[in-house]
């Protein structure tokens, strides 16, 4: 693969993650259009605004690439050339002015993935990585927590958007929480794996997630020393995904 190519998609990445946060924090704690709300989750107009955005900077730049995002489909399908893309990974939280959500931007070519961004735009926390380099926050090196004990441990557990996953992660949650110093549900996949690259949780463990909820951050994850174990769920197009620094036994 070209390094150069590489590069300018990293470079286009950034752009459009930036341009996607301004719009996000422009809007936050303001009145939002609702295009749908449902029993454990919230479409908002924002969403589809924001992936506008970012499709239209990714496309723009690369129009023979292939685009999959939460909010549909872009580009040319056939490309081996595939952004995916989640324009607010934590939209509940964004709608209830719960400053923890991000928007998340990866690209895989023909079947890996080779890139990774994810921008937390109230934090002014940048996540980024191309395959075989360097992870990095804000500019600087991460690496995965070196704990070792599950005692000592922080974990993320996530509940998805149905009975039958809540059902499957409530007796998950119950079990960890006796076990690890503590256990969280922070609203946000591609956050939690993002805080796993960099040691700020230990772990993140999810019964159902959608790809673009996590194509960045297994690669940030990977790429920072640690382990993520993705499976196909049987829920159709989700996945079960156990992302750790691979220092502690989870047992899961």
């Amino acid at each position: 693969m070209d390094a150069a190519l590489l590069q300018d998609c990293l470079a286009t990445a950034l752009d459009a993650a930036h341009q996607a946060g301004d719009l996000l924090r422009a809007n936050f704690g303001k009145e939002l259009g609702v295009n749908s709300m449902e029993a454990h989750d919230i479409k908002l107009e924002l969403d589809v605004r924001s992936q506008d955005l970012i499709t239209g900077i990714l496309l723009s730049r690369f129009p023979d690439h292939a685009l999959y995002g939460e909010e549909g489909l872009a580009g040319n399908q056939s490309s081996a050339w595939h952004w995916i893309v989640d324009p607010i990974d934590g939209t509940v939280n964004y709608f209830y002015g719960i400053p923890h959500f991000c928007i998340s931007i990866a690209l895989r070519y023909e079947g890996d993935m080779v890139l990774g961004v994810i921008l937390d735009p109230m934090r002014n926390d940048l996540w980024q990585v191309v395959k075989g380099g360097q992870p990095l926050l804000n500019g600087e090196p991460i690496r995965v927590s070196t704990r070792s004990t599950l005692g000592d441990a922080i974990l993320s557990v996530g509940f998805s958007k149905t009975k039958t996953t809540i059902d499957s992660g409530l007796p998950l949650f119950e079990k960890m929480v006796y076990r690890a110093r503590k256990c969280r549900a922070m609203g946000s996949a591609a956050l939690d794996l993002a805080y796993v690259a960099c040691g700020r949780l230990d772990a993140y463990i999810e019964q159902a997630v959608s790809l673009w909820d996590i194509a960045a951050g297994q690669l940030l994850v990977e790429a920072a020393g640690g382990k993520v174990d993705v499976k196909e769920a049987e829920i159709k197009d989700k996945f079960s995904v156990v992302a750790s620094s691979g220092n502690v036994n989870l047992e899961v």
